[in-house]
């Protein structure tokens, strides 16, 4: 394979033009992913169903005529249905569950050109910040294999910052693609609400808390996989501003001087944690240093009533989501076959009115108002992505005693994410910052909504006076 010296650090872009230049074949490019997938994963258990035959025989056909043509792929074990492949969602109840048909996403990443290798790992039902499934087992962080790798996302992210492969999917209901990306000092965006679609199975999920989109290693591919996805289909119940131009466009285009307020502290009080302060006060210097404005003013809204509805919305969709795998199974619900927590959050949604989702729909609504307020008078909101570098495994686990436990605990852990499910509003886990323990700790940038464009447009800007393309984690010495 001539012309390039290390494959697997690629970004898909990169790949894609070898691959239309003839400098490397899809199939060899396709065992070469297969052989360090089988070699490097063991370790980190990112990929939970290979689909590796499968692969290899879409490498060695005709190519479609898309922008990533050739290049392998990951999808994530939720919500992203392949036909003919299982999906278990991270329980053990659809272990042998076979999707009959592609999700509106999965044809689009087709259409893209990508094949895809295999599906990731995912905690049960995507319910928590961690990947930490009793039935998948838990996913291992490549730069420290006793550490998460974040949730609900985190094998898509342990799979892109190890070299598997160069992107994978996520979504994200709370953060799931922005926390492990932080994790795994990745490049993941959430995109605005509807700017990807969720059909043929949802129209929307939750009141409109979850999108879809990649974890990546560069801004330019984050950007231009999301040009190839984006786009209404037919019955989504709303879609997303139109952009201007291509994403991909944006990527190397001068932000101006943005307006940028920053947090510092805690949304609900008190002080971030050392490590976190510091990356954040990494961050603030260096948009200063590029010439940004950057203002200590934060939203103003209630972040214990936002918790409160979160829950309730969560709890009431894990009802669904139960109810749902019993009609799918013919098996009556148990606490047997749940973790503790699921069952927890099935109870809790059980007693849950519909007034009770009506109300707490309604408090989300009003705070993304508030919200949109707030940028009417700055471009960006900046925060560290998460509370805390990443735990070690099993920080998250609950007791039988406390089965909410680990729920309570997950607050702590991710409570600056959740607000842009609940607006809507685009987002971005930025890898500018390492630990003095060699951990990554992204920082995060809300933007307006339908804001996109201006994200990827500071993200190159940050990519390019802060280049994390060579950072190698341990696992792949």
């Amino acid at each position: 394979m001539k012309g390039y010296q290390e494959p697997a650090f690629m970004d898909a872009t990169d790949l894609a033009k070898l691959i239309r230049k003839k400098e490397i074949l899809p199939c060899e490019l396709m065992d070469d992913t297969i052989d360090r997938i089988e070699k490097i994963n063991p370790r980190l258990n990112a990929v939970v169903t290979p689909m590796f035959e499968e692969a290899r025989k879409a490498a060695r056909e005709p190519l479609p005529e898309g922008p990533f043509a050739g290049v392998p792929f990951l999808i994530k074990d939720l919500l992203a249905s392949y036909a003919g492949v299982r999906m278990t969602l991270g329980t053990k109840n659809m272990g042998s569950y076979i999707a009959d048909h592609d999700s509106e996403l999965v044809r689009r990443y087709k259409k893209a050109g990508f094949i895809t290798v295999g599906k990731t790992n995912t905690p049960e039902f995507g319910l928590m910040p961690t990947t930490e499934s009793r039935f998948l087992g838990p996913c291992r962080n490549p730069w420290d294999l006793s550490r998460t790798t974040g949730g609900s996302s985190g094998g898509s992210a342990a799979a892109v910052a190890a070299g598997l492969v160069p992107v994978a999917h996520g979504n994200d209901g709370g953060g799931s693609i922005r926390i492990p990306a932080s994790c795994c000092g990745l490049f993941g965006l959430k995109p605005t609400r509807g700017r990807n679609p969720l059909g043929p199975d949802h129209g929307d999920i939750m009141s409109g808390l979850v999108s879809e989109h990649v974890l990546t290693r560069s801004v330019r591919d984050s950007a231009a996989i999301l040009d190839a996805t984006m786009g209404y289909a037919a019955g989504d119940p709303y879609c997303a501003p139109g952009p201007k131009r291509p994403f991909i466009k944006e990527v190397g285009k001068d932000p101006g001087r943005l307006r940028i307020a920053y947090l510092t502290q805690m949304p609900r009080g008190g002080a971030l944690p050392p490590d976190c302060a510091n990356a954040l006060a990494d961050a603030v210097k260096l948009c200063g240093d590029l010439g940004h404005e950057l203002i200590v003013v934060t939203p103003d809204y209630d972040a214990r009533a936002l918790g409160i509805a979160f829950g309730v919305i969560w709890a009431s969709n894990n009802v669904t989501e139960i109810n749902a795998v019993s009609s799918l199974t013919g098996k009556t619900p148990s606490p047997a076959d749940y973790e503790p927590i699921t069952w927890a959050l099935y109870e809790m949604g059980l007693g849950c009115t519909a007034a009770d989702y009506l109300a707490a729909v309604r408090t989300i609504q009003t705070i993304s108002r508030q919200v949109a307020r707030f940028f009417a008078d700055c471009d960006m909101f900046l925060t560290p992505t998460l509370g805390e570098a990443p735990v070690p495994l099993g920080t998250f686990d609950s007791p039988p005693e406390d089965p909410l436990k680990g729920w309570r605990r997950s607050g702590r852990f991710s409570p600056f994410t959740p607000i842009c499910n609940a607006t809507g509003h685009p987002a971005m886990s930025v890898p500018l910052y390492w630990s003095d323990q060699g951990l990554p700790i992204g920082v995060h940038f809300m933007g307006p909504f339908g804001g996109e464009a201006v994200l990827f447009r500071l993200a190159a800007q940050l990519e390019k006076a802060r280049p994390w393309k060579n950072k190698r984690p341990p696992v792949c010495a």
